[in-house]
């Protein structure tokens, strides 16, 4: 059996394949001790823990870690002369003509500096001072620090002085290997300010990261743990405890892996991601695969991991509606989470949010709610959204549909701004929603943007978890190769084409189930930034194109240089069987409803079965909205395929 599992800020999902079928499972996280919640969950779904061949884990412990600032004491060691690196950053303003920027503060508060210098090539021109060193190392001891960051002067070029280090500080018997991180390990590439904040972002959540993994790894069969990583690939739970920062835009990775799947599976390829959950909404576009990126941030800090490209808004089933001081309504980015949660969920919530609004609007069904283990408080939502209401002048029901379009609005905001402002056109991809409240949405936020189709997986509300049944292994690999030959370059590639050969091998996998996938980021002579193309002969043509594609011109004339190679490594896992039936006229069974909206369980929907809004479709671990002027209709695979019809 295999089993993925995603820990979010409401629920914890679980999907279960015995090579047959599939059985979903979902549970109140519990954001104290994230691991209880998924340990509960797998006993509730397996019983004996020895079962498992294989967990796929997606886990908010590393960002957490980072935007509550509760990672390890560090202390960071760099060239001399550049103790202030962080501080600086690139003097950039966040918001242009903001008087008081707010720049976030570096992770890492003690910097010490030590005398070495390399030149561009590697060459040492000032040996490492191991006295001063060792006098930096005295000062650390004090500090009692749990991990040491280490990011000198051109060592993507030549590692030699902070491999030095390392050395030293464990001859010394202060840390161990696991507790230095290298930014010649974590990062070889150039742009030192990058690449020591990534190094301090390492450094701050590994030990954070590796007791949580050790834990769960304590309670598991061995060798059976996976990690999603921000690039929507996974690696063993002993790789993420020692590449920690890798997992740090990992929550919504999974998402889009699984979305894409199905979507491919049943002839979509072209499809715009909408994960809506509790907390916030999280959208990707794939135009025949999921758009990855080399850099991003977190909390303002500079990350250089590759990451899957999503957009993220404050827009969740658990988003708080508020009135500000001018009685302007506002959704979000605020959030009830799991606990107390909304209003509805009858835990104690006090403040009106986006699923009261549901609720009260007749979208969310009691006793379908979670299989109808979790009762709905709706007159209780009714009771605190009349409140609202007044304040406002409106109706209950008008100010309930208020807060659902601003919701819809911030979202449609999001796809924006991942297609039309990267070149896209949003009406020529499929809409492929999911989350709890993702198919709740979905068809407003189709119809404001023109998209002519909206795709509600067979399982939408746990689909992250399902994402990490289909992930594969990968491994990413980059080295500067900034103002070297175009030899040297190929040596690059081969150097690190071997390494992931190897470190695939010792993940279990063989040469029929590698796959290998060589880049190289380019950009004009001049040029501050580059583009990512793989990399083969005519890898400058490429460029030109994908230059044109992004910025909608190519200077083709102009001298390109080569800045970083890159080799992602794939080990290709085995993927679960997903049912499917051949279209049918099916039989169409009501489970209940109203005069102006019918109700239908989600269960008794197959292959074939159609109908038109106004509906409501029930399921264990998600609702449907289909509003008046929408049909829908069961695919071969399941998929609710909702298209406007007027």
């Amino acid at each position: 059996m295999i089993i993925g599992v995603d820990i979010g800020g409401t629920f914890t999902d679980l999907v279960l394949s015995d090579g047959q079928s599939l059985k979903i499972h979902k549970l109140l996280s519990t954001p104290g001790k994230p691991a209880q919640a998924m340990l509960d969950g797998l006993r509730q779904m397996g019983g004996d823990l020895t079962a498992f061949q294989r967990i796929g884990h997606g886990s908010t412990v590393a960002t957490n870690a980072i935007l509550e600032r509760k990672g390890a004491r560090c202390a960071l060691i760099t060239t001399a002369g550049f103790r202030d690196l962080l501080l600086i950053g690139r003097q950039n303003r966040p918001v242009l003509y903001d008087l008081h920027p707010h720049i976030a503060p570096p992770l890492i508060e003690h910097t010490f500096e030590v005398p070495e210098r390399l030149d561009h090539t590697g060459t040492i021109l000032t040996p490492l001072d191991l006295d001063a060193l060792d006098q930096a190392l005295d000062a650390i001891a004090a500090l009692s620090v749990e991990a040491v960051a280490v990011s000198l002067l051109y060592s993507y070029v030549n590692p030699i002085h902070e491999q030095q280090i390392r050395a030293r500080i464990i001859a010394r018997g202060q840390m161990t290997e696991d507790q230095i991180a290298l930014s010649s390990d974590v990062l070889p590439e150039f742009r030192e300010y990058e690449r020591t904040s990534t190094a301090a972002l390492e450094a701050y959540v590994r030990p954070v990261m590796s007791r949580y993994l050790g834990e769960l790894e304590r309670a598991l069969p061995p060798n059976t743990l996976s990690v999603m990583k921000s690039d929507g690939g996974v690696i063993s739970a002993r790789t993420a405890s020692k590449q920690a920062i890798l997992t740090a835009l990992s929550g919504p990775a999974a998402g889009v892996i699984g979305a894409f799947h199905l979507a491919s599976l049943a002839g979509y390829t072209d499809i715009i991601t909408l994960d809506m959950g509790g907390t916030s909404t999280d959208v990707a576009l794939c135009p025949g695969i999921p758009i990855r990126r080399a850099d991003s941030e977190i909390d303002g800090l500079p990350l250089r991991t590759r990451v899957i490209d999503i957009e993220t808004v404050g827009a969740g089933g658990g988003s708080i509606a508020r009135l500000d001081s001018g009685g302007v309504l506002h959704v979000g980015p605020e959030s009830a989470g799991a606990d107390p949660g909304p209003i509805v969920y009858g835990r104690g919530g006090r403040e009106v949010t986006v699923s009261d609004a549901n609720a009260v609007l007749g979208r969310l069904v009691s006793r379908y709610f979670l299989g109808g283990s979790m009762p709905l408080d709706i007159e209780a939502a009714q009771q605190a959204l009349a409140h609202l209401a007044k304040a406002m002048n409106l109706s209950v029901n008008d100010a309930a549909a208020g807060i659902i379009r601003l919701a819809n609005t911030n979202i449609d905001r999001a796809i924006r701004r991942v297609s039309i402002a990267r070149g896209y056109d949003p009406r020529r991809f499929s809409l492929f929603a999911f989350g709890g409240a993702g198919g709740l949405h979905a068809c407003r936020v189709a119809e404001g943007l023109g998209i002519p189709r909206v795709i509600i997986p067979r399982h939408p509300g746990v689909l992250c978890a399902l994402g990490l049944l289909v992930a594969d292994v990968t491994i990413d690999y980059s080295k500067s190769v900034l103002g070297q030959s175009t030899m040297n370059a190929m040596m690059v590639f081969d150097q690190l084409l071997r390494q992931a050969h190897h470190d695939l091998e010792a993940e279990g996998f063989t040469a029929d189930k590698m796959v290998f996938s060589p880049q190289i980021d380019v950009r004009y002579v001049g040029q501050a930034y580059e583009l990512t193309v793989p990399y083969h002969i005519n890898y400058v043509n490429l460029f030109h194109e994908a230059h044109a594609e992004r910025y909608g011109y190519a200077l083709r004339d102009r001298e390109v240089e080569a800045v970083t190679a890159r080799v992602q490594a794939i080990g290709l896992v085995d993927k679960p069987t997903f049912p499917h039936e051949p279209v049918t006229d099916a039989t169409v069974q009501t489970v209940g409803g109203t005069k102006e909206v019918t109700l239908y369980d989600r269960a008794q929907l197959h292959p074939g079965a159609r109908f038109v809004g106004a509906a409501v479709v029930v399921q264990p671990d998600s609702t449907t909205f289909v509003p008046v002027g929408w049909a829908a209709e069961v695919d071969t695979y399941y998929n609710l395929i909702l298209e406007k019809i007027f």
